[in-house]
């Protein structure tokens, strides 16, 4: 697991502030996760995380990369509201056995275990992107890049990260009519891997470009695809693949 690190956002306003700028629904009340995102103005993909409420303040758990670039975005959308966004000392350990008390489900998908905060940081040594692969569940800084991708490409409605009747956020114009206007043509699925090749190989089927390989394990891959030119007769560098998987 890459580097995770805690934001706490404070003050009396914060469920408002977050709830007009992020894709899911903000949490309510504390003892579950919500996983969502923060988009472009055009709809594109800059940073998903964890929001949890606390009852005094809500912790965003982010890919620590993106954590300074995520402070300073927040900063200049809070304007006047009474909001406060700090680094927390919390830290995050995940897990897929047995959840220790005060462990919270991630609500991506129930094969993705649960996560911790507190003073320990890391994982219990669960191979993670055998289970991305698996579940089709695409990570930051591999397959997710900002300023880039788009979140329903990226699966988030399937991993309950959009919110469609939460009303208006950032990108939500964008994002609301690649849902009911559009039929995606573009987007990450797994697919069956024979053979090995470097994360973000290119994708060909007689020729021409289909898509990029990226995250690859027991024999699949998550891929961006072309889906009116992906089928079984795919290349990958020195690597066969084949879409459905």
């Amino acid at each position: 697991m890459g580097e995770r690190r805690v934001l706490e956002i404070g003050g009396p306003e914060r469920r408002h502030f977050l709830q007009g700028l992020v894709t899911n629904d903000v949490p309510k009340a504390p003892g579950r996760l919500v996983y969502a995102a923060l988009l472009t103005p055009q709809g594109k993909f800059l940073a998903d995380f964890f929001l949890q409420e606390t009852g005094d303040a809500i912790l965003l758990d982010v890919d620590a990369g993106l954590a300074e670039g995520l402070m300073r975005r927040l900063m200049m959308y809070k304007l006047r509201a009474d909001v406060t966004v700090a680094e927390s000392d919390l830290k995050v350990f995940r897990g897929t056995g047995e959840a220790p008390e005060g462990a919270l489900a991630d609500p991506r998908h129930a094969g993705l275990g649960w996560r911790l905060y507190g003073a320990r940081a890391g994982d219990d040594g669960t191979d993670w992107d055998a289970l991305r692969v698996a579940h089709g569940v695409p990570e930051t800084g591999i397959e997710l890049q900002p300023d880039d991708t788009y979140i329903l490409e990226a699966g988030f409605e399937r991993l309950h990260g959009v919110d469609f009747k939460k009303g208006c956020y950032v990108g939500q114009e964008v994002t609301a009519r690649m849902k009911h206007k559009t039929e995606l043509r573009k987007g990450f699925a797994v697919v069956e891997v024979e053979g090995d090749a470097p994360v973000g190989t290119e994708i060909t089927a007689d020729g021409k470009p289909v898509g990029t390989l990226y995250t690859q394990a027991a024999g699949r891959g998550i891929a961006y695809l072309r889906f009116d030119r992906a089928g079984a007769e795919m290349t990958a560098g020195e690597a066969r693949v084949t879409y459905p998987a």
